[in-house]
């Protein structure tokens, strides 16, 4: 059996469905195939890399960060990774950047309260995005964009903000604007701040990429807590039983659909600004370094 006849899966690989695309490689004129929607794992050669590079004036990695949490009762630990990859594979399917594998789990601290839940801490996130950053570097990517599927990961932005000077350009992706002009796109009726965990936006893309993770119960679960002011002293657990908060009995398949393509929208003006010839402001003090 070749590569092109087995598929990443969750649980190990298996044999591929009949499918003309190899996920994220090039179609016969060269344009970039989409990775497949349930994959988790880019099937990328060296080859196709560099073949890609060849393509491109400024080559851009993707890295999706997720987390391993709780994510109440009839989502997965692994929502977070889930939604970051979905996200990843539809800016991949739009662009020609470098898809790399998931980091699965990360800081989850504020949901420890929960089975199942794992975290590292902050400093080893941070170390491990910036070594991920200066190995890219080294084989000639100075781009990376992390693509962050769980809202306690705050030390992320301050490894994009750190990274200014350093050499190479960075992002973080979504922004909240980016969240809430796909909101807006895809009808999703629950605003940001209620849809904090578990919710409309995340069960609705879960139904839309992998809907045979969701199980029964998200009709039924709906809680709301918008005053969470002290989160992150007390945890998840002093403001849900269930670990749900959100409105999840309004997500949708094709609330799912839409939200990722409204943030493939809004990721357009990242590439832009991240291949752009044009010096940045950080390039220069890059260059100042001894």
């Amino acid at each position: 059996m070749s590569r092109s006849d087995i598929q990443e899966t969750e649980s190990g690989t298996a044999p591929r469905e009949s499918s003309p695309a190899v996920e994220n490689s090039s179609g016969p004129a060269g344009n970039p195939v989409p990775p497949s929607r349930n994959s988790l794992v880019p099937a990328d050669t060296s080859e196709e890399v560099r073949a890609r590079r060849e393509r491109v004036g400024r080559e851009v990695a993707v890295l999706p960060v997720g987390s391993y949490e709780q994510h109440g009762p009839y989502l997965p630990l692994a929502t977070d990774t889930l939604v970051a990859c979905a996200i990843a594979r539809e800016i991949a399917a739009a662009h020609p950047v470098h898809l790399l594998p998931p980091v699965t789990i990360s800081c989850s601290h504020e949901h420890a309260a929960w089975p199942g839940t794992v975290s590292i801490s902050s400093v080893t996130l941070h170390a491990v995005v910036r070594d991920i950053a200066e190995s890219l570097r080294r084989s000639g990517i100075d781009t990376l964009v992390l693509v962050n599927g769980h809202g306690g990961n705050y030390v992320l932005g301050n490894v994009v903000q750190e990274s200014v000077g350093s050499g190479t350009r960075m992002a973080l992706f979504p922004a909240l604007e980016d969240w809430e002009a796909a909101r807006e796109l895809a009808g999703v009726e629950t605003s940001l701040l209620s849809d904090m965990h578990a919710g409309e936006i995340e069960t609705s893309v879960l139904l839309h990429t992998h809907p045979d993770v969701v199980l029964p119960g998200y009709e039924t679960t709906d809680f709301l807590a918008d005053d969470r002011r002290h989160l992150l002293t007390v945890g998840m657990s002093a403001y849900t039983e269930s670990g749900v908060i959100g409105r999840p009995s309004l997500g949708s398949a094709e609330k799912g659909k839409a939200l990722l393509a409204g943030l493939v929208d809004s990721f357009g003006a990242y590439i832009s600004l991240l291949t752009s010839e044009t010096e940045l402001p950080g390039d220069a003090g890059a260059r100042r370094r001894p």
